[in-house]
Parts: C-alpha cells; sequence; structure tokens
C-alpha cells in the first residue's frame, strides 16, 4: 500500500505544525497552501517545510504576504498579512515567491491534482461538497486526475464516487469546524483501489495562542484557535 499525506492551511502555526508531521507516517507529504498568515511563527514554519523537503503550492495568504496586496482580506487578516510580510527573512520571502498555483502528481497510477480553492479559481474559491459536489466530475475531468485535493475552507471532507476522490484534508493551523485539534489527511492506494483517511491531532493550542497574544497579532487570531472556529 502507498501512503501519501496531505497538509494544508497551517498559518503560521509551528505547535500544530510539529505535532502533525510527528503523528505522520507516509512516503511523502504535501502542502495544499497557506503556509503563513494569521499564526505568529512564519519563519520558523517555513524552515520546517524546507527541512523536511515537503512540496507545497500558494495559498491565497501565502500570496498576500509575499506580494503585499490585501485588497481581498478583511481587517484582521490584512493586519495578520502585513505583520507576517514584515517579519519574513529573506530566504522565507523568496520561498513564498516561489510556490506555484497547482501541481499534478503520479503514484500507483493514481493521478492527483493540487490547488488551494479549486480548478476554477485557484486562491479564493471555497469549495463545500453541499454545494459543489454536482461539479467535481467536471473539476476531475477537466484536470485529467483520479483526486483532486483541495484546502481553503479549514473543513475536512472526502468525496468519492467510484474511484473517483475530491478530499480537503482540513486545517493544521487553525480548524474552523469545532475541532480545535489540528488536522490532516492520508492518501492511500493499493489492491486497485484508493481511499482518504482523515486524521486530528492534539497540540498545544495554548502555547500558539500565547506567541500570537505577545506578538501583537489580532486577539481572535489567538482565541479562536481554542474553539476551533
Amino acid at each position: 500500500m502507498r501512503r501519501v499525506a496531505f497538509i494544508a492551511d497551517i498559518h503560521s502555526n509551528l505547535e500544530a505544525l510539529e505535532a502533525v508531521l510527528a503523528r505522520i507516517e507516509s512516503d511523502e507529504t504535501y502542502c495544499l497552501g497557506d503556509v503563513v498568515g494569521y499564526g505568529a511563527s512564519p519563519n520558523q514554519v517555513i524552515e520546517v517545510l524546507k527541512e523536511n523537503e515537503i512540496l507545497c503550492i500558494a495559498g491565497n495568504h501565502d500570496r498576500a504576504v509575499s506580494t503585499g496586496d490585501t485588497s481581498g482580506f478583511n481587517a484582521r487578516a490584512a493586519m495578520a498579512a502585513i505583520w507576517t510580510r514584515r517579519q519574513l527573512q529573506p530566504s522565507s520571502l523568496a520561498f513564498l515567491e516561489g510556490l506555484p498555483l497547482e501541481r499534478k502528481l503520479g503514484f500507483d497510477g493514481v493521478r492527483v491534482h493540487m490547488a488551494h480553492g479549486s480548478p476554477d479559481d485557484q486562491l479564493w474559491e471555497y469549495v463545500d461538497p453541499a454545494t459543489h459536489s454536482l461539479v467535481f466530475a467536471r473539476y476531475l475531468d477537466r484536470v485529467g486526475a483520479d483526486a483532486l485535493a483541495l484546502a481553503h475552507t479549514h473543513i475536512p471532507y472526502v468525496w468519492k464516487n467510484g474511484g473517483r476522490l475530491v478530499f480537503n484534508p482540513g486545517s493544521v493551523g487553525q480548524p474552523r469546524d469545532g475541532d480545535r485539534r489540528a488536522s490532516f489527511a492520508t492518501l492511500v492506494s493499493g489492491d486497485g483501489d484508493v481511499r482518504v483517511d482523515n486524521v486530528r491531532v492534539e497540540y498545544d493550542c495554548e502555547k500558539a495562542a500565547a506567541k500570537i497574544r505577545e506578538s501583537g497579532l489580532p486577539d481572535q487570531l489567538a482565541s479562536r484557535l481554542l474553539v476551533g472556529a
């Protein structure tokens, strides 16, 4: 059996990322974007990703931080992006600037397409099975994939129809489904089948929240970590 892990929406939360990576047991790990934003440890998170050779794509927060354009954000998100950009070391900024919008993967005959938002709008579209399931087949046909890995909503899900999949691993660093534990997904292939398992991981939310407060970032960015919403 081949196991490939997907993480997303880390949002500069070092404590959550380290806890997730300690739990992952897979051949490879990929990140679906939003490495930075909201949290207090952007440089440290980027260094961990680089040290573990985790290939990433860009999320909307990564793009906002790397360009300085926060025009699509609410006030708190914009403040966090501006703060993050000011903290970044040159090597961290270069890392974000080099992230592609999409990636295509292939292993054991399974073709996987990665996008942060959707294949139609890689950075900004929120994809929810309740509203988008009728277009999932079109997405998969258009990108020529068997599985589509998406992020951005911070809510994990798996949609499967036959051997075709659309999934979201949820958020490592800022869950929004009422469960404050960090989230990731593992795609398992073999024996002619493929499945996705979503996994939750406890981490030190209080420490991550305290660092946000100490940094001077908006308090709500800290308090929401404690409730997962």
